[in-house]
């Protein structure tokens, strides 16, 4: 497999002294950062920046021929984006305070704790990650486009919102920052997890895992692995999944779900980059990306303290939420006919035409099963289906029996309950029957089948009170 490099676009380290560039460069491959150019002559630096994207240049300062603040400069009057560090012997506070006045991103005194360089190093390529995310989403939600829209293809969606959160996984998808997908049940979040996946580390293996009910001894060595003798029964050694997905992308889904002692094994791989396999002492590094997906309230579960704070922090460096089904009903048309279709082969049969009927009647649905759930109701409509107009029957029958009258139906545009004001004029027994035939026509997009269930009364009983309301007669 073709090796990662991180990041995308090279860090340029800059020093006369062979020793220092060979020291830097090994400690930052470590470290996970193994995209590296180095130059020991400050004359070849400039024409190296103009013909070579960098993302970050680590400059020394005391150089013969072109000093590292000439240097430094010239590269921040003609490439101002950059980000440029001085790495130097001089500790001196003027020379400090003029390098920081010229643009540099800051001042390192040599010799430099490894920890403080590698953090600072990764502060400053995490700043150019951020605006290039900025830049690259701007760019995309002001053209309308897709540069991938291949990535997406399991995702059947015509909703701008979604299209919207395309833009932001194309743009966050060079990044090796971890990815928290957030919604309910039945939403799609493990889809959205294989585009990101797609887009991020294309050809690479994706390892998914459902993390809820594992307690810390079963997720240490589901994901980590064991080395043989860690405990009783362990006769080999046993890779675990995060060394499965080397290079690609591990999924853990139900994030929400994780105790306490195994959020400190996570928050350690999230930012160190390593683990240790049950019953070894010897740190492995990792080069998998984590995305992980709840359908739980992190935010509330940090709040009682059940999920700690550094880890709900490092987890949502990126966030995407998924919308509920309800809250993108314009995707019903074509959800419903890719579900017919995949139904429909699935089965061996004839795809069934839907009845105009059938939108309407499922947009009075609140689907608290989500997309999901559309999917399995329609693959049951079919597996019942005998003539070449699909039956409503199946559809209808798990609608009521599912249907949760604490909830308004929703439709595609957000509906206010009526409120009443204390001091209002509360509408006659007359006036409400009116006002409730026209919203459950309205809901039903004029269907007279779908708003007599709505209302509880038979096809006939509707029919009559719209011709006494035709006739402004609607008295008993």
């Amino acid at each position: 497999m073709e090796e990662i490099l991180y990041p995308e676009h090279p860090i340029l380290l800059v020093d006369d002294e062979k020793e220092i560039l060979e020291g830097c460069c090994f400690m930052f491959e470590t470290n996970g950062i193994n995209n590296i150019v180095t130059c020991q002559d400050s004359r070849e630096v400039l024409s190296l920046v103009q013909n070579q994207k960098f993302l970050v240049i680590l400059l020394d300062l005391m150089m013969p021929h072109v000093t590292g603040k000439e240097l430094l400069e010239q590269i921040k009057q003609s490439q101002p984006e950059l980000e440029v560090l001085v790495l130097t012997g001089l500790n001196d506070i003027n020379t400090a305070v003029s390098c920081m006045k010229l643009g540099a991103f800051d001042y390192l005194v040599k010799p430099v704790e490894e920890q403080r360089l590698v953090s600072t190093i990764k502060r400053a390529i995490e700043r150019q990650e951020e605006k290039t995310e900025f830049q690259t989403f701007k760019q995309l939600v002001l053209n309308d486009e897709l540069r991938h829209p291949e990535a997406f293809a399991d995702i059947i969606t015509n909703n701008k919102s979604i299209r919207s959160i395309f833009q932001y996984v194309e743009a966050i998808s060079r990044s090796n920052k971890s990815v928290l997908i957030t919604g309910a049940s039945g939403v799609g979040k493990e889809a959205m997890a294989k585009a990101v996946h797609k887009l991020s580390r294309p050809g690479s293996p994706f390892v998914s895992v459902n993390i809820a009910g594992l307690d810390d001894n079963l997720f240490s060595d589901t994901l980590f692995g064991h080395v043989k003798g860690a405990f009783t029964g362990a006769d080999s050694n046993r890779q675990g999944l995060i060394e499965r997905a080397t290079g690609g992308t591990l999924f853990l889904d139900e994030i929400g779900d994780l105790n306490v002692a195994s959020q400190i094994k996570l928050l350690r791989l999230l930012e160190d980059g390593e683990y240790f396999p049950v019953g070894s002492d010897m740190p492995k590094e990792s080069t998998a990306r984590i995305v992980t997906a709840t359908n739980r309230d992190l935010q509330s579960l940090r709040e009682k303290g059940d999920f700690r704070t550094d880890l709900y922090y490092r987890l949502q460096t990126h966030q995407i939420h998924l919308p509920n089904l309800n809250e993108r009903f314009d995707d019903l048309p074509i959800l419903v006919d890719h579900f017919l279709d995949e139904a429909a082969k699935t089965l061996g049969k004839k795809k069934p035409t839907p009845p105009k009927e059938l939108i309407p009647l499922l947009a009075t649905y609140h689907f608290p099963g989500n997309i999901r759930e559309l999917q399995s109701v329609l693959f049951d409509a079919v597996s019942h289906h005998q003539a070449k107009v699909l039956s409503l029957d199946r559809i209808k029958s798990h609608i009521e029996k599912h249907r949760n009258p604490s909830l308004p139906n929703q439709t595609s545009v957000e509906r206010s309950p009526a409120r009443f004001n204390v001091f209002d004029q509360i509408p006659t027994l007359k006036e409400a029957r009116m006002l409730l035939v026209s919203e459950a026509m309205e809901r039903s997009k004029g269907n007279i089948s779908i708003a007599s269930q709505m209302l509880g009364i038979s096809r006939s009983g509707l029919s009559k009170l719209l011709k006494r309301t035709d006739s402004s007669d609607l008295e008993d």
